[in-house]
């Protein structure tokens, strides 16, 4: 990626300019750099962000000048055939129009110097000093909240906790083991934990990232180079299983080993990703016993309901997020941020304005 300047069209009537504070790196936005999500170019990456309202569209709603706020990076019609079944994830103006990395009407927000359009990932682009989004995208929360802890909750936390409190269904004292202990599995311990879990069985190949899980609300560490994940989850079980398996690892071997870890009638919620042309195999026989599979991208979020909730949170110590930021950067050290984060040495870089 290059440090450029950039020329922002006009406001549109619903349209919120964000002076970017702070922006994590994640994955997804690495996966663009990688090649294996496939975007137009050129773009401006970064979907994990939170600033400061610096001007708002004539008929922009629920934000002011001057409000800090949190991007959700699922706008969504709220009319559509799927926003009218509670699955905005699923809004079909969203899903037309992210591919195109443009802004929600279809639009794109900014150019380069020469004149070409410039894109923006997952309708914010947080990799500059600015974005322009859709109105409901900018979710106001607390002033209190520090902006390098807020971005963290726009993807990843939301993400990894909404999978728990909003997708899986934990009963208060199940078993549940999360499987890959980065930004999205951490938070997805934690959201166990605030759900109820009376036991949670951490997976991952870093032991350092296994003390981190331990640190947020794991019971049981396993690293996998070592010990079978599959054999503990029975042996903490009487033999059974997990009574839920989150999935944050995205690797063909952990898809698998979520299966095989949960007990019959259990279920398995897939967070991790890979390669949107790789296959990815298991045992017919894991599915045996009643099983439930589910995939979450975004942790059944409500963004204006859980932004501002997840704050709080954070606010009265419940939700621990200075664990998961393992350093801060400058813009201009982006480029190295994400090679750290190709080598699995960062949680989550932030990048701050």
């Amino acid at each position: 990626m290059t440090v450029e300047t950039v020329v922002a069209r006009a406001l549109k009537p619903h349209d919120v300019l964000v002076r970017i504070k702070a922006a994590g790196l994640c994955h997804t936005d690495l996966e663009v750099i990688e090649g294996s999500l496939r975007y137009p170019m050129p773009i401006v990456l970064g979907h994990e962000a939170a600033g400061l309202v610096e001007a708002v569209g004539a008929e922009a709603r629920g934000v002011a000048v001057g409000d800090p706020v949190i991007l959700s990076w699922n706008p969504h019609c709220g009319h559509c055939f799927y926003c009218d079944r509670d699955l905005p994830i699923l809004c079909e103006t969203y899903l037309a129009q992210g591919p195109k990395a443009v802004g929600f009407d279809g639009d794109s927000r900014a150019r380069l110097a020469d004149g070409r359009e410039l894109k923006q990932l997952m309708f914010i682009g947080g990799f500059g000093e600015y974005a322009v989004v859709a109105d409901h995208q900018a979710i106001v929360v607390p002033k209190e909240l520090p902006f390098d802890r807020a971005c963290r909750i726009g993807c990843g936390v939301m993400t990894g906790v909404g999978a728990a409190l909003n997708i899986a269904t934990i009963g208060y004292g199940d078993t549940v083991m999360v499987i890959g202990c980065g930004a999205v599995g951490l938070a997805a311990v934690q959201g166990a934990r605030l759900a109820g879990a009376g036991q949670i069985i951490a997976v991952d190949l870093d032991a350092a990232k296994l003390a981190l899980a331990e640190r947020v609300g794991a019971h049981v560490l396993v690293d996998a180079r070592s010990e079978d994940p599959i054999a503990v989850a029975r042996a903490k079980t009487a033999g059974r299983g997990a009574d839920v398996v989150l999935e944050a690892a995205g690797s063909p071997a952990s898809f698998r080993a979520s299966l095989e870890a949960v007990r019959a009638g259990g279920e398995v919620i897939w967070l991790g990703k890979t390669d949107v042309a790789q296959d990815v195999a298991f045992r017919w026989g894991s599915l045996m016993g009643e099983k439930r599979i589910r995939r979450s991208s975004y942790g059944g979020a409500r963004p204006a309901r859980d932004f501002p909730l997840l704050a709080r949170a954070y606010l009265d110590g419940t939700l621990k997020l200075d664990e998961l930021i393992s350093r801060h950067i400058a813009l201009d050290e982006i480029n190295d941020g994400f090679a750290a984060l190709q080598r699995g040495e960062t949680i989550r870089s932030v990048v701050v304005f």
